[in-house]
């Protein structure tokens, strides 16, 4: 009896752990394409092309990898992807163009940004398949979750307004209007919402947000060329940054500059910087820390980072203008190369 029992314990060790099994999986929207370019990171090969239409924008994804979202800004639709093929299976209608979306945890809501004259984020409920609220914020343009995700809380830029506003899902209404002294571009709020850091159209560096105390801070990145990217424009001298997965560091990407920099947030060090293709546009970082993926929209290529030496380690053709990536902890079971 005491084998047996030991047997099943077993066994279902093994099977949770097949279960949770994940692969870091790239995806990266390529913006002046109708496709997005799928890639392993342990083995930095390509492994599809999914077509999605005309002028991919964003691309977010529930927390168990199994669906992702991409925001098409020629069509205004939000289209859902089986990660385990690779295929869109659905498309739902937005009233506006849209910009890049944020998926709760548990995948129930999607909440997209729309351009004038729009000017607004929707609440999409995934299991109804259609917009539940809309919530009036002046010129957004990236919404997220806190870091490490959540199934309660969304921000979403309000850029004519020089704020974030936190989105409440249990209340479907603003909760908080984070004040950035600036026009908002690309941020990250810390899981505990303490900490808010955003890029600044005009600011070489980043903007760090105390959101309790109500005071801003900035990191000064080092002096960087005039600008002469064809895809960002000539105010957007910062456009990626991320957060390790220990919460220590922070990869900022130089634009103008071709290059990425990390600040070591304990010491307030910079490191040199470390160079990549030309207009690097976004950064995303795989959960177990190991790797980066940075879009770089000029070269029209994809650079992968070792996190831990702080290297590049390959340099990856993709679509034309790659802006928008994401790195997707895909099940193990679901890859599929086509």
């Amino acid at each position: 009896m005491f084998r047996k029992i030991l047997v099943g314990l077993a066994l279902c060790a093994v099977a949770a752990s097949a279960q949770a099994a994940t692969r870091p999986i790239l995806y990266v929207a390529n913006s002046q394409g109708d496709d997005i370019t799928v890639i392993d990171l342990p083995t930095q090969k390509v492994l599809t092309t999914i077509k999605v239409g005309p002028i991919v924008h964003g691309v977010c994804a529930q927390g168990d990898g199994r669906k992702a979202f991409a925001t098409i800004e020629s069509e205004h639709t939000l289209k859902v992807i089986d990660t385990k093929t690779n295929m869109v299976t659905d498309s739902i209608a937005l009233p506006g163009q849209p910009n890049e979306c944020a998926a709760t945890s548990d995948g129930h809501y999607v909440v997209v940004p729309l351009l004038a004259p729009a000017n607004s984020a929707v609440i999409v409920d995934m299991t109804q398949n259609k917009i539940v609220k809309t919530i009036e914020v002046r010129h957004p343009h990236n919404c997220f979750t806190p870091e490490g995700g959540s199934n309660t809380t969304v921000y979403c830029e309000a850029r004519d307004n020089f704020f974030i506003r936190r989105i409440d899902l249990t209340k479907m209404d603003v909760t908080n209007d984070v004040r950035v002294a600036g026009d908002p571009r690309p941020f990250i709020v810390t899981a505990d919402e303490k900490t808010l850091y955003t890029a600044l159209s005009g600011l070489h560096g980043v903007a760090v947000i105390d959101i309790p105390g109500k005071t801003m801070s900035q990191i000064a990145l080092p002096p960087m060329p005039w600008m002469s990217c064809k895809v960002e424009p000539p105010n957007t001298p910062v456009h990626g940054i991320a957060l390790t997965a220990d919460g220590k560091k922070l990869w900022i990407t130089s634009v103008a500059d071709s290059g990425l920099y990390v600040y070591d947030i304990a010491t307030k060090r910079l490191s040199k910087k470390i160079t990549v293709g030309e207009c690097p546009n976004w950064i995303s970082m795989s959960h177990d820390g190991k790797y980066a993926g940075v879009s770089n929209a000029d070269t029209d290529d994809a650079s992968i980072l070792d996190v831990k030496s702080e290297k590049e380690i390959a340099r990856i053709k993709v679509g034309k203008a790659p802006k928008r990536l994401l790195v997707i902890e895909v099940p193990q079971e679901q890859l599929t190369e086509k």
